[in-house]
């Protein structure tokens, strides 16, 4: 076995590790955001916020939402416990989502492709970190329609190429209004923009179009796809974010020459 091989292999284990605590942050990111929210309404409106447990991405321990059972460290295992539990908790057996495993198994796809690509380097961490980053971005947006600046700038500014932020930024921002002033309605928030204008700084702004092109295309056969199976969400939209994101995957599996040939730019 090659080092190459054995670089992107403990790369993969570690992939598995992050996967296991993005499902985390898409979990409960959100809701951190809802208490601070609740925080400061309570302070604007000078009155007192009713008291609460501490809650962040490290405590309290993971539990089954269904009855409460404390998960142990070893029904914590990456992809395996999951599978050796049956998909189901170990106290009631209430059926676990298959998504968790899903996550934890691209993330460490991801990993070993960044490094199998660039090696152990600071490229390759980079792009470690910018998968992570996009990948918990695309899941809190589906659930929740956020995309936390928690996770938006630190990912804007690790992209370093400003002209490709502001780029992407006012891209959307001028469709955004655009799309208003015909239809009265948001077509997109500006958690969207951020998002946009990081995968500029990541790619360039000379592929910001190819990006877009791409996620819209991306959006309207998942949008298709779930009109005339499982239906849209209440309201009938659907977040852009993880098209955005699939597309800022896209180019980094292809490259963004490759990205911006492919669209005949």
């Amino acid at each position: 076995m090659t080092l190459q091989w054995i670089e992107a292999s403990f790369a993969g284990l570690l992939g598995l590790l992050i996967g296991s605590f993005l499902n985390v942050v898409a979990h409960r990111l959100p809701k951190m955001m809802e208490r601070q929210w609740e925080e400061e309404c309570a302070q604007m409106a000078n009155t007192e916020a009713p008291p609460q447990r501490d809650f962040n991405l490290m405590v309290p321990r993971s539990r089954c939402p269904s009855c409460g059972h404390h998960i142990v460290w070893y029904e914590n295992i990456p992809v395996i416990s999951y599978f050796s539990l049956h998909g189901k908790c170990s106290a009631c057996h209430a059926s676990i989502s298959p998504r968790y495993p899903i996550v934890e198994f691209v993330t460490a796809a991801l990993f070993f492709f960044c490094i199998w690509s660039w090696g152990v380097s600071p490229t390759g961490i980079v792009w470690c970190t910018f998968s992570a980053l996009l990948l918990s971005l695309a899941l809190i947006d589906w659930d929740t329609t956020l995309l936390p600046d928690d996770i938006t700038l630190p990912l804007l500014w690790l992209g370093i190429l400003l002209w490709g932020a502001m780029a992407g930024y006012l891209s959307l921002w001028l469709i955004y209004w655009a799309f208003k002033l015909v239809t009265g309605k948001d077509g997109m928030g500006y958690g969207d923009f951020k998002l946009f204008a990081a995968l500029g700084a990541w790619f360039g702004w000379q592929t910001l179009i190819p990006i877009i092109l791409m996620a819209s295309l991306i959006g309207a056969c998942v949008g298709i796809a779930m009109k005339y199976s499982i239906g849209l969400r209440q309201g009938g939209y659907i977040p852009f974010g993880p098209f955005l994101a699939a597309s800022g995957f896209t180019a980094l599996f292809m490259g963004p020459g490759a990205m911006r040939q492919f669209v005949g730019l």
